[in-house]
């Protein structure tokens, strides 16, 4: 518990000192915000592991806070307890479904209330870390674990798979209908393994962004993966409306009065063999497996996504 880290966003300096100095004698590492973007920027540089979130802020609302928390693939997993004076029916619902929060605490509030709500959400929080809370794919420690297994075997293959444009559908669609596609994506992918794959095979996901992740054999991988990118640019376009269908793509405005265009979104698969190694940790095997994936460019006519191999 010593290393886990609480954002507190609150702007009234003596309910801020009081949850500070309690949560802290009880072993948590403490940073404190009284503004949205300042919790923003806190978020983006160093995430917590928990957030505690008042509604009323002077710049933007709470609401508008976890909402933008919950728009980043970096944040959008953090639990979030809302700490608010505003407690009517209203205002737990807004909570719950648009901001998506863990847990709602009406002020005033009991101290010892609050860290049991804190403690219990990283328990939960730590719990849930073992399987992505949008797809249910294995994710964190479990992915971990079978990355470390690689390091000390011979003959695995491992693909890498990025959703290309996936930040700015989500940006433009919404939340939401982002996570539409990380669950068609991990549906897609889970049926190509189960019936070109093996029962040794692991599909998971990464904790942060749009990736994903496959183990298998060299001749499994290469089949699963042609499969995967084929059938993902022939069903991708249904996620998107008519007449952005149409045009292959997004158009948005870039804030200085140009229109910047987002084609359809695609997938880069980066696959990976004991033959790249020896890699001395997991961090290194993921690295090079991403700049496998810079290398991996989209192409021309119907066939949007790219394979790309190591060495």
């Amino acid at each position: 518990m010593a290393h886990e880290t609480i954002l507190i966003v609150e702007d009234d300096p003596a309910i801020s000192r009081l949850l500070e100095v309690y949560l802290s004698n009880k072993g948590y590492t403490i940073y404190t915000a009284s503004r949205g973007h300042e919790a923003l920027e806190i978020c983006q540089t160093t995430p917590p592991d928990l957030i505690l979130l008042d509604v009323r802020l002077p710049d933007i609302s709470g609401y508008d806070v976890g909402m933008a928390l919950r728009a980043t693939p970096d944040t959008q997993n953090i639990p979030i307890v809302v700490l608010t004076a505003f407690t009517e029916r209203n205002d737990r619902m807004i909570a719950h479904h648009t901001v998506r929060a863990d847990y709602f605490l009406g002020k005033p509030f009991d101290i010892e209330e609050v860290y049991w709500v804190v403690r219990n959400q990283l328990d939960e929080g730590r719990r849930r870390g073992q399987y992505h809370p949008v797809t249910n794919l294995p994710t964190g420690e479990l992915v971990n674990d079978r990355l470390r297994e690689l390091l000390a075997s011979q003959g695995w293959t491992l693909a890498l798979i990025r959703i290309n444009g996936f930040e700015s559908f989500t940006q433009f669609y919404g939340v939401m209908v982002g996570e539409n596609v990380l669950k068609f994506t991990a549906l897609l992918i889970s049926d190509v393994v189960g019936r070109r794959g093996d029962m040794g095979d692991m599909v998971g996901q990464m904790i942060a962004g749009p990736y994903f992740v496959i183990v298998s054999t060299t001749e499994r991988i290469n089949a699963i993966s042609r499969e995967l990118t084929e059938r993902f640019d022939a069903d991708i376009p249904l996620h998107y409306d008519y007449h952005d269908r149409e045009r292959g793509g997004l158009e948005m405005d870039s804030g200085d009065g140009q229109v910047r265009r987002f084609p359809l979104m695609s997938l880069s698969v980066g696959v990976l063999t004991t033959a790249d190694g020896p890699f001395r940790d997991i961090r290194e095997l993921t690295e090079v497996a991403e700049e496998i994936l810079q290398h991996a460019k989209t192409g021309g006519g119907e066939r949007r996504s790219a394979i790309v191999y190591g060495k």
